[in-house]
């Protein structure tokens, strides 16, 4: 007789799933009043944030940069006095805030003689969620860079308090601008960028000239880079989750600081720090590694807010790195990165900066970067983004089949001899001992074993997690439509809600809610397989069939579509396989035949299994003579 595929608990677990999600929908619906009450206090939020722009109001200190007028001599006097060696830069035609403009094809960035650093940082190939032009700067409130040190006329300067000189100049096709701070005209501390043409990276230097009576050597020169991090993705969790320090030290070796807030901690011989933003980084490399670096990363965004229309930056990143004077002068060449987080990008500048990209530790990483990446990247270059990714999945299952096929016929293995390990089991139900050795016997008897259904699923572990860092770190997917999916890169939305469920959000994504109707089908074909009499003090297998597809539905309810897209259509994918297999290729009767046989055939035991044996035999002499 065939065995029903749905049996009345599994409708009855099917229809309690839905439910329960029915159920979580209707209590955390807010009543009249407290939609109300969330609508003012929602009103006094934004008016608070529209204030501050969500920008930390001490993140960048006002600047105490004084201009002095050259042509008034007693100014001039009390300005030398006052501020010493700043007198002379204070009283130059350059002493004014204003903005000198470096740009190329992909990037357009402003430098203010106030302080000579980049106040405005813009990519100009790309849009934000909301489609406005994407700032990595913007205004010079969200980024600071200072360097603070010591005269030997006992004064402290800031050089956001200076001001520089700019000069704009071509070396062939590259903008050349360099700010200098002058104490005079033939001594000075330049900050020199170089930009070439549809480069995200910038050549940038720090030197000082004539400096050795000024600088204090026996205080360091700190070099103080701060950024917020400007959200840019429509999902700001989800963007926050994946935005963090990297950094490079001690020779190659590559670390991050990881979701949560990080306190200072230093790090030696770092030779880049990246202020990265999920799908956008910002890069600071230095030809000569930093003896000591302190970062810090804080999260300035309430959490609960993060997909709040009003958050405007996520987390506020701070390096600290103290400069050394060569000679009593400052001599670092660095270069500056302003760009994607795009593996292909990072990977052709040939210095470690593809790591900032999280494919995966160890194995995982390697699958990503040589067989993953540039198979999508063929794919993708013929093939619209949503269609490569289902063509991946299906080329994915098909090189995986050999591992289905083993593990449904193990499973079929199972199915056939669950009768008699029932049989087993009531007459060994007071002798748990030789329950298990009769069992084992079987097992090996017939060739079968409840591990050979396991070893394979674990062979595909390396592939799905590989994927799994992979389809939220692939830069392509950003803004890439698909079916109802706007966004490959962030969720799917088919309808909002006028409320938030705690770990689902306020919306419903569709592509998640498929991958688990998929999940749900394929855990009762591959559950249904093996399982057996609940055991007391097991796991309920139907309970964890049910759970797996629930936390599908919740979870990656936030997740990138494409994902959920990739795990929809490979369980799909899966499913069919295994009807190939069970209809087509498997004859469960040949089965059964072959396995009747090796029951028949005498079994050579090896040296281990014959101690198991012995051991077991022991045991349960030692049992009975307890009883005894």
């Amino acid at each position: 007789m065939e065995e029903k595929k749905f049996d009345l608990n599994t409708v009855i677990g099917f229809v309690l799933i839905f439910g329960i999600f029915a159920w979580m929908f209707y209590i955390n619906k807010p009543t009249p009043e407290e939609i109300e009450a969330k609508k003012a206090e929602q009103e006094q939020v934004e008016a608070k944030k529209n204030e501050s722009d969500n920008v930390a109001t001490d993140f960048v200190p006002e600047s105490k940069a004084v201009a002095v007028d050259p042509k008034d001599s007693l100014a001039m006097v009390q300005a030398k006095s006052t501020l010493g060696v700043v007198a002379y830069s204070a009283s130059l035609p350059s002493a004014v805030d204003k903005v000198t403009t470096i740009e190329n094809e992909v990037l357009s960035l402003k430098i203010n003689n106030k302080g000579g650093y980049i106040e405005e940082a813009l990519l100009k190939n790309f849009k934000t969620y909301d489609s406005v032009p994407l700032y990595l700067i913007k205004d010079g409130k969200n980024a600071s860079f200072n360097l603070n040190f010591g005269t030997t006329d006992n004064r402290i300067l800031n050089t956001r308090d200076l001001f520089f000189e700019p000069s704009l100049t071509k070396n062939g096709k590259n903008s050349v601008l360099s700010m200098k701070w002058k104490v005079s005209e033939s001594q000075f501390l330049e900050y020199r960028y170089e930009l070439k043409p549809n480069e995200y990276m910038l050549d940038f230097s720090i030197r000082s000239q004539g400096l050795q009576q000024v600088f204090n050597s026996s205080q360091p020169v700190n070099l103080d880079w701060k950024l917020q991090a400007i959200r840019q993705a429509k999902s700001a969790s989800y963007e926050n989750r994946y935005t963090d320090i990297h950094y490079e030290y001690d020779g190659g070796k590559d670390d991050f600081t990881g979701q949560g807030d990080y306190d200072e901690d230093k790090e030696e011989q770092v030779t880049w720090i990246g202020f990265k933003q999920h799908f956008f980084t910002s890069v600071l490399l230095t030809d000569t590694p930093f003896k000591t670096a302190t970062l810090a990363s804080k999260n300035i965004a309430n959490t609960s807010d993060l997909d709040d229309k009003n958050i405007k930056v996520t987390k506020e990143f701070a390096a600290t790195v103290p400069l050394e004077l060569s000679g009593g002068e400052l001599n670092y060449n660095m270069d500056w990165y302003y760009g994607p987080t795009d593996y292909k990008i990072l990977s052709s500048y040939d210095r470690n900066l593809d790591e900032i990209v999280p494919l995966g530790w160890g194995i995982f990483g390697v699958i990503n970067r040589y067989i993953f990446i540039p198979f999508f990247s063929l794919l993708s270059g013929f093939l619209p983004y949503g269609i490569a990714i289902i063509v991946m999945t299906i080329v994915v299952r098909i090189v995986l089949s050999p591992v289905t096929y083993k593990s449904y016929v193990s499973q079929a293995k199972m199915k056939i001899l669950r009768p008699e390990i029932t049989e087993i089991n009531e007459k060994y139900k007071d002798n748990a001992m030789k329950k298990q050795q009769e069992t084992m016997a079987l097992y090996s008897k017939a060739g079968a074993s409840p591990m050979s259904g396991c070893l394979p699923a674990l062979m595909q572990i390396p592939v799905f997690y590989a994927l799994f860092n992979f389809f939220p770190s692939a830069f392509d997917l950003r803004q890439k439509s698909f079916l109802w999916a706007d966004d490959l890169s962030s969720y799917d939305t088919i309808a909002k809600l006028p409320f938030e469920i705690p770990f689902y959000g306020d919306h419903i994504s569709l592509f998640p809610i498929l991958a688990s109707i998929a999940i749900f089908i394929y855990m009762m074909m591959t559950t249904g397989q093996t399982m057996q009499q609940q055991q007391p003090g097991m796991p309920n297998m139907k309970f964890i069939m049910y759970l797996s597809p629930l936390m599908m539905l919740v979870f990656f309810n936030n997740y990138a579509s494409g994902l959920s897209l990739y795990y929809f259509i490979s369980n799909l994918i899966t499913i069919g396989i295994m009807l190939v297999i069970k209809n087509v290729i498997i004859d469960e009767d040949k089965i059964h035949a072959k396995i009747q046989e090796n029951k028949k055939k005498p079994k050579k035991q090896g040296k281990f299994q014959k101690k198991m044996k012995e051991l077991m035999e022991q045991a349960e002499q030692q049992q009975k003579a307890k009883k005894k």
